[in-house]
């Protein structure tokens, strides 16, 4: 019921890093815009986000700074 889906750019180039026992996780920022304001003006959320196991080695392989992402998560 509480689910999201975001779809935005990486700010930053993802590091693989893993847990003590093992597990991969990398944590990536995704700039976000929301709708042009009254003047027209772009405004951006900038959400921080943390991928796990097989998706964080993909995500830190296959991703720059700039990727353009697709999230779902809860």
């Amino acid at each position: 019921m509480n689910r999201t889906i975001l779809v935005g750019r990486i700010t930053a180039d993802p590091e693989l890093r893993t847990t003590p026992n093992g597990i991969a996780t990398t944590t990536i920022t995704v700039a976000v815009n929301r709708i042009p304001n009254a003047n027209g003006e772009q405004i951006a959320d900038f959400i921080r986000c943390v991928v796990w196991r097989r998706q964080a080695e993909n995500v830190a392989k296959y991703c720059t700074k700039g990727s353009l992402v697709a999230l779902e998560g809860r």
